[in-house]
């Protein structure tokens, strides 16, 4: 049966230094789909780059929203703007840092409902 999933049921992540909200997860409910809204905002002056993590045993596709970055992996360096795609294989080491004047929107989808167990940071 289909299921609508509201903002209002959305979860934050708690994920330092941006906004980070699942949307559709095991936890709420699908078998094989977490998809998140994040928001990084605009790096300020001392502050640290978040560290690279990977996802073993499933890919991660993020598509731009609104903004521009930079995700660096292991293959190289990859710049992203409004209505970019980008799919990251399993267990690349990546991050995806704003590099623009304004808020960088995303939309995180894994292929699996739980990405905690397989997640590794760096």
């Amino acid at each position: 049966m289909a299921r609508v999933f509201t903002q209002s049921e959305a979860r934050s992540m708690g994920l330092p230094g941006r906004k980070s909200m699942e949307i559709a997860s095991r936890a709420m409910g699908t078998d094989n789909v977490t998809l998140r809204y994040v928001e990084i905002p605009v790096a300020q002056p001392g502050d640290a780059p978040r560290k690279p993590h990977r996802h073993d045993g499933f890919e991660e596709v993020i598509h731009v929203l609104e903004g521009s970055g930079c995700t660096e992996a292991d293959s190289g360096s990859y710049p992203l703007c409004t209505g970019d795609t980008i799919v990251m294989p399993s267990g690349e080491w990546h991050a995806t840092r704003n590099t623009g004047d304004t808020t960088l929107k995303l939309l995180c989808f894994f292929p699996v409902g739980d990405i905690a167990a397989r997640t590794s940071n760096g």
